[in-house]
């Protein structure tokens, strides 16, 4: 028991490459054979290799919705609105709660816009998540029975037929051929003929024959689970967003300059009254702020996110769409 559990780990640490050795040896170090598992040996492997899904985000969404908040041109709209109550204030007038209100307002109406559109590409993902294989057939205790994709393990044995989506990474056994529509994980704009021996991959469609297959792989550790895993964790800035960034930048550093020369010239020079001043510098540091800017980032990302996820759901079959992977698609 022991021992299978060490080579078990090392087929988790990819150290055996199951995808180029021949079939006799994928039963050999994944501890199988052509009759399935037990349900005993899949519960034990399932604590091993966990659920065959993707990993979860779990986000709150107050934090998200502040997040929107947090940018440089949204600091300057902030530091807007501590001055219009903070150093606004003298020359016998009350502090412009006017400005106040109206600032913060613009502020909630773009985070909140932001906040919906991408929450709703969001949804689109996760909807297209949800159409990734929810069943699959597999032979366990010697019988054929459906079970939920999110309980195989590798060594499970799985029925493949037309019309079915990959449910895990899996090696072919004997059957006829199938034709598998991957394009929506590889590019190949026609489908693609296995055979038995060949390899075939979660989130790919089965478009003609009727096969058996062994599991080699599940959830994160699947050619798409590594797809998704690397656009989750990318770091890239698209070059929209950079073009956007510089001219947040730009805005920002005008309005620095222009608000020196103005306390130069109002104060020194003309010798202005503090509350006047002060008006003039909040209306040129209002005025000055493309403050929809972070808003139309956003929208345009999640918008661009949805309808390439309705594209893919349409016509390529299953993929993950993420607002974070606009970054390439606008390169």
């Amino acid at each position: 028991m022991e021992e299978n559990v060490e080579v078990l780990e090392a087929v988790l640490k990819e150290t055996v490459d199951l995808e180029n050795i021949p079939i006799a040896e994928v039963f050999e170090n994944l501890r199988c054979s052509r009759e399935g598992l037990t349900t005993q040996a899949a519960a034990e492997r399932l604590t091993i290799f966990g659920h065959n899904k993707l990993e979860e985000k779990k986000v709150r969404k107050f934090l998200k919705f502040l997040g929107f908040m947090w940018n440089p041109l949204s600091w300057v709209m902030e530091a807007a609105a501590i001055m219009a109550i903070a150093l606004a204030n003298g020359g016998g007038k009350p502090p412009d709660w006017q400005d106040f209100v109206g600032i913060i307002t613009l502020l909630l109406i773009n985070s909140t816009i932001s906040f919906i559109e991408e929450n709703n590409a969001g949804n689109a993902a996760a909807a297209l998540m949800a159409r990734l294989a929810p069943k699959a057939k597999v032979l366990r205790d010697g019988r054929w029975c459906e079970q939920d994709a999110a309980v195989l393990v590798p060594g499970d044995i799985i029925s493949i037929k037309l019309g079915d989506i990959i449910p895990a990474d899996a090696r072919l056994l004997e059957g006829d051929p199938l034709k598998i529509d991957q394009s929506a994980l590889t590019g190949e704009s026609l489908p693609v003929t296995k055979g038995p021996g060949d390899g075939v991959y979660s989130g790919s469609t089965c478009k003609q024959g009727d096969i058996e297959a062994a599991v080699i792989a599940t959830g994160v550790h699947t050619f798409f689970g590594k797809a998704a895993h690397l656009v989750d964790t990318t770091n890239k800035v698209g070059h929209f967003q950079k073009v956007l960034t510089a001219i947040g930048n730009f805005c920002i550093c005008s309005i620095a300059v222009g608000m020196i020369i103005e306390i130069i010239v109002m104060y020194p020079i003309q010798d202005r009254e503090y509350r006047p001043g002060t008006d003039n510098l909040l209306v040129l540091l209002i005025g000055g702020i493309p403050i929809a800017m972070p808003t139309v980032l956003s929208v345009t990302v999640a918008t661009g996110s949805q309808r390439l996820s309705r594209q893919v759901g349409q016509g390529l079959g299953n993929v993950l769409i993420d607002p974070g992977m606009m970054s390439f698609w606008s390169e």
